[in-house]
């Protein structure tokens, strides 16, 4: 089955790729951290009000700097995109494909037998470093929640509660506070490294009965596809937070998804849906 193809994403394969070997070269030698001393510092507790995750009053511009170069750079993610592209690549393919989660039909997937759905943070439901829900995505939020139960949804990020970067849970508690109580799972590796197990162990049962959402591919996809989860690809929600090389890797990951599909190669099969276009809405803006 191939990924649902939008308006939006359908012109990806016109996008203009300059030098990609070079350009993914330097983001998997970008280094997790600046070649300097430790930094130390005292943590503030971190508000809903927070504009940037891990700013507070007492976060140095150094320390924001340090942190946020940690979370452009995922090793695994440049492993994984490797592995992926050389003998793996119905894995970064998704089984649905939409602008944002305004497109998808909660309860037709409800319907369908799917017992969860988990979210990504940055860019799917926030902007990046944001603690607040982008505003136009609360009517489907809303949507999402009533057609699972109140344990239905969660949130699974790179950011928010993984130890990394938040090894005290702080903004993870209050991103939960500022999208209405919505669970952020906490854990230890970042996507699409480690298991589904604290997942699986939140929502007690099986991946294949979950939705995994998100907007990367080599990251949310893959993982997602790699643990049997039913995987649903948003197009980013603001790129003009993001470094110019995590832009062109986007790229890169699109134009790769595009020629993959072209070649007839599908997402792997799920069990609990024959037809990804039953869960689309057909005019997602008029909710």
């Amino acid at each position: 089955m191939l990924p649902i193809q939008t308006q939006s994403s359908s012109s990806l394969s016109q996008l203009h790729f300059p030098n990609p070997i070079t350009s993914f070269s330097t983001f998997i030698l970008l280094p997790s951290t600046p070649p300097s001393q430790p930094i130390t510092r005292k943590r503030a507790p971190v508000t809903s009000n927070s504009i940037r995750m891990g700013v507070t009053s007492s976060s140095s511009s150094k320390w924001w700097w340090q942190r946020a170069l940690g979370q452009r750079f995922n090793g695994e993610g440049a492993a994984s995109f490797l592995r992926v592209a050389a003998a793996e690549p119905h894995l970064a393919l998704p089984h649905i494909s939409v602008p944002d989660i305004r497109s998808v039909d909660w309860p037709a997937l409800r319907r369908l037998g799917f017992r969860g759905v988990i979210f990504d943070k940055d860019n799917t439901l926030t902007a990046p470093y944001s603690l607040a829900l982008w505003p136009s995505l609360s009517s489907s939020l809303r949507q999402c929640r009533s057609a699972f139960p109140p344990i239905g949804i969660a949130v699974f990020s790179n950011s928010a509660g993984l130890k990394q970067y938040d090894p005290d849970g702080a903004e993870a508690e209050a991103l939960e506070e500022a999208i209405g109580g919505i669970h952020v799972i906490r854990h230890e590796v970042k996507k699409p490294a480690g298991t589904a197990e604290d997942i699986e162990r939140y929502f007690s049962c099986p991946a294949s009965h979950l939705i995994m959402v998100g907007d990367r591919i080599f990251t949310d996809v893959v993982y997602g596809n790699r643990h049997g989860f039913l995987t649903i690809l948003t197009e980013p929600l603001s790129l003009s937070e993001e470094p110019f090389i995590v832009k062109q890797v986007r790229k890169l990951e699109r134009l790769l998804v595009n020629t993959w599909s072209r070649q007839g190669i599908q997402p792997p099969k799920h069990a609990l849906v024959s037809e990804a276009k039953k869960c689309v809405k057909v005019s997602p803006l008029k909710d």
